[in-house]
């Protein structure tokens, strides 16, 4: 059956799909972090939908929030309209919000997707300043519609925006182990800040007046590059000093990933406008922005979307929302994220090929080089993206699911969900440790990428 259903998905379906290329996997059932193939192998999932399953597939308190509204007989598609499920999301999701922004917030449901809410949050603050410019950073990703393309840092994806793209200034994000500046630590992330003030302060810096600035505290896709709070905060001084909404994707990084119930939390920053999806939905389709109430000049019908009414995801989510918090997962995820970094650096010690380790809580990237290379000239050696892709697929063969990305696909990136046990943590990292020793007995000649 797995062959067929393989088979025909590659007949059928668009030469964009991405994950199915690289994990051949038909599930056909899954609970908590494992999953069934139709070939009756089990996995362990460190992919999580891409983060979306804070719970693991399929955990007992979104299955009964789903069943609860469908015995309900509620309606499943609303619109805009208000109903007591969307009411105990929106309560559900306030109550976790930095105290400053959930006292004088507000909520727009937008349509399914992260990408969705990152357009919604763009439009906003270009309405509430009347300015069009955008402050964005290398190595970012915030979806792909077109605004939000824009905005990323990938220019192999961003090729289709570029007149978009005239109104965004790119500006250096701190990646000390490969720091733009040849310094990395604090002084390179300062460097970096400074330059950002100096441009936004030059008459003549070319830079358009920016409706807002737009960061992830920490990049997913580019690589897993936690952002310093130090630096955090100087982005916050340096927007909120000059008027310039700061708006923070907090698409992968929300509901306990990073240690902390949003990943700002750990800087201590209260941005102007956060975007939220994945795990926020439980499983299901949700996004949404959540910003200060002085922003919100939007007139009605400004900014709609026929599926910002999902009732199940809304229900899902609530359950979601309160599992974490009345658990603390997220206290959870920075302990056993924490044994697990420490562990994937032990090991780097006996491979050359991990050039770094790093991460918060579980969102974890290992970043494999190329040791027959030359070194940059500030040391470090290039990313190696058939040696991860082969690390995948022997991470695989072992029943281990991870991801790549990085600037170079060159990082082993994993996200298992937030109720992984210990005994599953030490299995994750046995069977990576095997895939990278197997992966790198595999002669160069002869191996796809």
């Amino acid at each position: 059956m797995a062959e067929g259903v393989l088979r025909r998905q590659a007949q059928r379906e668009s030469a964009a799909r991405t994950y199915a290329r690289s994990l051949p996997v038909v599930p056909v059932r899954a609970r908590g972090m494992t999953v069934e193939g139709a070939d009756g192998r089990r996995y362990l999932d460190c992919l999580s939908g891409a983060g979306t399953l804070a719970l693991g597939h399929n955990h007992p308190v979104v299955l009964d929030a789903i069943r609860g509204v469908l015995d309900s007989g509620a309606p499943l598609h609303v619109l805009d309209l208000a109903t007591p499920v969307k009411d105990a999301f929106t309560t559900a999701l306030f109550e976790t919000l930095p105290p400053q922004l959930a006292e004088h917030g507000r909520i727009q449901f937008c349509g399914p997707a992260g990408t969705d809410a990152v357009e919604a949050a763009i439009k906003l603050t270009r309405i509430a300043t009347g300015r069009g410019g955008l402050l964005a950073f290398s190595g970012a990703y915030h979806g792909m519609t077109a605004g939000a393309l824009a905005a990323t840092g990938d220019t192999a994806v961003r090729a289709p925006v570029a007149e978009a793209d005239a109104r965004v200034t790119r500006l250096p994000y701190p990646y000390d182990y490969r720091c733009p500046f040849g310094i990395g630590g604090d002084r390179g992330a300062e460097i970096g800040a400074r330059w950002t003030a100096h441009l936004l302060d030059d008459p003549k810096g070319g830079v358009q007046p920016p409706a807002a600035m737009l960061l992830e505290a920490v990049q997913g896709e580019g690589g897993v590059i936690p952002a310093p709070d130090g630096w955090l905060r100087r982005m916050r001084e340096i927007t909120e000093s000059r008027g310039i909404p700061l708006i923070v994707d907090e698409v992968q990084t929300g509901v306990g990933r990073t240690g902390t119930f949003w990943a700002v939390e750990r800087s201590g920053i209260v941005p102007d406008v956060m975007v939220l999806s994945k795990a926020i939905g439980g499983s299901l389709p949700l996004a949404v922005i959540v910003y200060r109430e002085e922003l919100d000049g939007w007139q009605p019908g400004a900014h709609t979307g026929t599926f910002r009414g999902n009732q199940l995801a809304m229900a899902a989510g609530t359950a979601t929302l309160r599992f974490v918090r009345d658990n603390a997962l997220h206290e959870r995820a920075e302990a056993i994220g924490s044994r697990m970094l420490s562990r994937l650096r032990g090991l780097s010690a006996h491979h050359a090929c991990i050039g770094d380790v790093r991460g918060r809580g579980l969102m974890i990237g290992v970043e494999l080089v190329d040791t027959e290379a030359e070194p940059d000239d500030y040391g470090a050696l290039p990313a190696d993206p058939r040696l991860a892709s082969r690390v995948q697929h022997e991470a695989l063969r072992r029943g281990l699911i991870v991801e790549l990305g990085g600037r170079h696909a060159g990082v082993i990136r994993l996200l298992p969900p937030l109720t992984i046990t210990d005994e599953q943590a030490e299995a994750v990292l046995d069977r990576l440790a095997g895939a990278i020793e197997a992966a790198r007995a595999v002669p160069t000649s002869g191996v796809l990428a």
